[in-house]
């Protein structure tokens, strides 16, 4: 059911794409929508969500913008919210790593009548804060299926590794973890490193895997985790640590391909760019409104079953 809702979205999109052609027959601009997470455009996952808001754009005949702050830093996302808000558009796609920072902003959206779509992190939240809807997967739910998935391999004693301590969506993908492979009678501890310094983070790994050789499993929380755990892994060379870990980067694939990665849990981030777009499009133009408040992309597996196909989507910038 899920798969035809999905088809039924894309046949929308290209058909509201027609309908941008009677638009252009008017005075009236394109529809304007403006994107604002907390994730650059630069980091290998939020460049797919950017390429599938892009690509939407031009099947839609819409305009997108989308914007991040340069680190991870809630004030400047919030004042990206605020001067989008200034602008007037159309629509506004969030990501809301924390409620509380960003309810101000996404308040004064619904009190201007701007309609808003949160996207990847924050969908617990997003109907409180006057969202249309959220589009992305449960970060606690995947954690857990995560955490199973692994306790079923045998672990003992795991690391999870946190890049964004803060962000509440990365701190419920590793509480999900945990007390899935703790119900399964294994022992969790987090790490934090730092998302901007890939090389402090891979010594920090380091450190901690010297300091307990009793680790045999690490769980990352997306790329630029994954990174500097695999450099980690190649330093130390321990070939009875298990490694997985979330989302995809073409590093990501090879070392899944490889063996080094067990699996990577997969939120199809390009959709989370893609259908707001339609969303919002349908919105507009036909007073379309899905039913369900939150459209699941996401938890799926990438194993070395499945990687090689997904490796060509990668390469497209589509997966």
């Amino acid at each position: 059911m899920r798969w035809l809702l999905i088809c039924w979205l894309f046949v929308l999109g290209v058909a509201v794409g027609g309908c941008a052609s009677d638009e252009a027959g008017t005075d009236a601009p394109p529809l304007r929508f403006v994107f604002v997470t907390h994730g650059q455009a630069s980091d290998p996952f939020w460049s797919v969500v950017q390429r599938g808001a892009l690509d939407a754009a031009q099947h839609t005949g819409t305009r997108v913008l989308y914007q991040a702050p340069e680190s991870f830093d809630l004030v400047t996302m919030s004042q990206l919210i605020d001067a989008a808000l200034a602008s007037q558009p159309n629509g506004l796609v969030v990501s809301i790593p924390d409620a509380d920072a960003l309810e101000a902003g996404l308040t004064s959206a619904r009190e201007a009548g701007i309609p808003v779509v949160s996207i990847n992190s924050g969908g617990e939240h997003s109907s409180r804060l006057g969202s249309l809807l959220h589009v992305g997967q449960s970060e606690y739910e995947a954690g857990y299926q995560g955490g199973l998935r692994l306790a079923a391999e045998g672990i003992t004693n795991a690391l999870c590794i946190n890049q964004e301590v803060g962000n509440l969506a990365l701190d419920e993908r590793c509480r999900g973890f945990s007390e899935a492979l703790e119900s399964q009678g294994s022992s969790v501890q987090m790490l934090a490193v730092e998302l901007g310094d890939p090389t402090e983070s891979t010594q920090r790994i380091l450190a901690a895997l010297r300091s307990d050789p009793s680790i045999d499993a690490l769980m990352t929380l997306g790329p630029t985790g994954a990174l500097p755990c695999l450099r980690a892994l190649e330093e130390i060379d321990n070939p009875e640590i298990t490694f997985v870990t979330f989302d995809t980067s073409p590093e990501i694939l090879d070392a899944i391909e490889s063996g080094t990665i067990l699996f990577a849990i997969d939120q199809q981030q390009y959709m989370q760019g893609y259908l707001p777009v339609v969303l919002l499009a349908l919105y507009h133009r036909n007073e379309n409104l899905l039913a369900h408040e939150y459209l699941q992309t996401g938890p799926g597996f990438i194993t070395k079953n499945n990687v090689g196909r997904l490796k060509e989507l990668t390469a497209r910038g589509t997966r």
